[in-house]
């Protein structure tokens, strides 16, 4: 007679040490019998571990655990819906969103489908602090996004560059973070704070590109509607020296439309200073309608349009643009993967002393790039991207091509 114990058994036992909070206990088990040969199986095991963390706010070990569940069952609609549910809990609205729109483009049953357009139509940051943050080793051909030429054509004579002025291949290191911090004031009104950066830093100090920059504004809702007018102020070091200071003002936009599909507006309104050449100096216009949708529990994406307008002092410097951008993700078990391509074309308000011609660029960019979710850990998930840019212009200094690729981990928290 076998005294094997059966996987039935198993979930039993686990129950009960749940039941008498020997969570150690349950979650060896759940962790056991989630690689079992039985497909079935293993997917109630991570089910109920990442039921049994939620609700022990251990909320990141818990969306890895749902996670893990769907990269083998995308279509399990009630999975996706609990990692939305932990998503937000951590603070993380927009990928809470993302979960739900790819639950309802898998098809829910009609109940259950009220419930989510409620949930949706509810959901609210209410994390009251929390961040990202993420490091890249980044092998680069073109660190300084400058064109290869020798030489350029001015109104005088050809001038000729040096090194520093011309494509400079290297290896540097990438990060960039971001920390918020969330103050209730009012029901469903909250005053929201954030801290960013991105830093490219290389062996050759000169090279090294640093952006920080701080925001403070309300955060607030209208049904499905969510607004964040914001005043913020920000700073671009390069190689060790200011190069620009902005102060600005800006309004971010969220509106559902649909099971399915979101529209993200970003509006802002900058003052920016160039203490290097004065001559830069004006006024920044930014504009952007990005439409996002779930196509199914696998795949999604998005299209955007933008346009900026810059003025200076110099009306050479002055510029106004537009641009368009189209990203698609889907989900491959083990790894998320992304394809992106965008198209922008510059011109500016009149032709700079020196140069020939009045400057007009057109700028392509090209990317993809994979998260590896099944070889995260600690929370560390690896990640890898690859990107093609390319800048034709009529001004020989601002025209280049850049291969990058970037290499490294991120860490939510």
């Amino acid at each position: 007679m076998s005294s094997a114990l059966s996987a039935d058994d198993l979930f039993k036992i686990a129950d009960r040490a749940m039941t008498a909070s020997r969570f150690r206990d349950a979650e060896a088990i759940y962790r056991a019998l989630s690689r079992d040969a039985d497909g079935e199986v293993r997917a109630e095991a991570r089910f109920r571990l990442g039921l049994m963390f939620a609700s022990m706010r251990r909320y990141s070990a818990a969306a890895r655990s749902f996670r893990n569940l769907l990269d083998e069952k995308p279509d399990a609609s009630r999975v996706r819906l609990e990692l939305a549910r932990v998503l937000a809990l951590m603070g993380d609205e927009d990928a809470a969103r993302r979960q739900l729109r790819q639950a309802q483009a898998a098809g829910l049953p009609p109940e259950v489908a009220i419930t989510v357009g409620r949930f949706a139509n509810a959901l609210r940051n209410s994390h009251r602090v929390g961040g990202s943050l993420e490091v890249a080793l980044a092998p680069d051909s073109n660190i300084n996004r400058a064109t290869k030429a020798t030489t350029i054509d001015t109104v005088i004579a050809p001038l000729t560059l040096n090194q520093d002025a011309r494509a400079r291949p290297g290896v540097g290191a990438k990060l960039s973070g971001e920390a918020y911090g969330r103050l209730p004031l009012a029901n469903g009104v909250n005053l929201l704070a954030r801290g960013f950066g991105q830093a490219s830093l290389y062996g050759e100090g000169r090279f090294n590109d640093i952006s920080t920059g701080l925001s403070i504004g309300p955060e607030f809702r209208a049904g499905t509607d969510r607004f964040r007018p914001a005043a913020g102020l920000g700073w671009r070091h390069y190689g060790g020296n200011l190069y620009a200071g902005t102060r600005s003002v800006s309004l971010n936009w969220l509106h559902s439309q649909g099971r399915r599909t979101q529209f993200l507006t970003d509006l802002s309104i900058a003052r920016a200073r160039y203490p290097v050449n004065r001559l830069q100096s004006g006024m920044i216009y930014d504009a952007s309608v990005a439409i996002e949708r779930g196509f199914s529990a696998k795949a999604g994406g998005s299209l955007t349009l933008s346009a900026n307008r810059q003025t200076a002092r110099d009306q050479g410097y002055g510029t106004a643009s537009g641009g368009i951008a189209l990203l698609l993700w889907r989900d491959l078990g083990a790894a998320t993967i992304y394809g992106m391509a965008s198209y922008r074309h510059l011109g500016s308000d009149s032709r700079l002393s020196l140069y020939p011609n009045r400057r007009s660029d057109d700028y392509v960019r090209i990317g993809s790039g994979a998260s590896f979710r099944r070889l995260a850990v600690m929370g560390l998930a690896p990640i890898v991207r690859f990107a093609y840019e390319r800048n034709r212009s009529t001004v020989g200094i601002y025209g280049y091509r850049r291969f990058s690729v970037d290499a490294g981990i991120i860490k939510a928290f």
